[in-house]
């Protein structure tokens, strides 16, 4: 399998992606003792840590919002994977509550502060790439019934595979052709970073909790400015 920053390297020097291949998992409906008492020390630190403070002032989150505005997002409803979910523990709502997969990269997202995304690996087809949107891509929204094409505005940055769009806006949103579930064996994450977030570290520890809460096999590498493409034997 074959990753890509290519076309953002560029124009986002900084832009880094820990990409994890995980394999062989148990997922789980229900978070199991282990990990809800993980997921709840780590809302309990996020609200003491983060409570009161202005976004911006985080640095990890501001470099979200400098990336999407640099590609021409402004609206305030368009915010990364990472501030939506440490907004849910700061207004008191928690993290959402889906599978052990899902639920366990959103607590290494909120831990290192990093969007952390997922998909399964065997719905997606040929490289996988970070890149700006082209005339013809397609993208319908996961959850959205009926499912209708909203295609992105060329020119925005979106996560996409030879055949389809896998997420809009870099990571505020996924599509619903390719989403993990409790059936999923393989999966690819994203782990990303603008800048400030140390993406070698939470990659490894995203790995750890892995292979912790759903037994998967794991491996991955990093893509950046220097090493834009990354391949893996599957």
């Amino acid at each position: 399998m074959k990753f890509s920053i290519t076309e953002l390297a560029g124009d986002f020097s900084d832009y880094r992606v820990g990409v994890v291949i995980a394999s062989n998992m148990t997922i789980a409906g229900s978070r199991s003792p282990a990990l809800q008492q993980s997921i709840e020390r780590t809302e309990a630190a996020i609200t003491q840590e983060l409570g009161g403070r202005d976004i911006p002032s985080i640095p990890e989150l501001y470099d979200w919002r400098k990336g999407y505005r640099a590609f021409g997002v402004k609206k305030t409803s368009y915010r990364s994977s990472v501030e939506r979910l440490v907004r849910s523990i700061l207004s008191g709502r928690g993290l959402p509550r889906i599978n052990t997969l899902v639920d366990t990269y959103n607590l290494l997202s909120v831990r290192a502060l990093v969007p952390v995304g997922a998909d399964d690996l065997d719905k997606t087809q040929g490289t996988l790439c970070f890149r700006y949107a082209r005339d013809g891509d397609t993208f319908h929204a996961l959850g959205k019934e009926p499912p209708e094409n909203d295609p992105p505005k060329i020119g925005e940055v979106v996560y996409a595979d030879d055949g389809k769009i896998l997420c809009r806006r870099w990571n505020w949103y996924q599509d619903a052709r390719s989403p993990v579930s409790l059936d999923t064996d393989r999966a690819v994450l994203t782990v990303q970073g603008l800048g400030t977030a140390d993406i070698d570290k939470a990659t490894a520890d995203l790995r750890a909790l892995l292979e912790t809460h759903v037994a998967a096999t794991t491996q991955s590498a990093i893509a950046d400015a220097e090493t834009p493409v990354v391949t893996f034997d599957l």
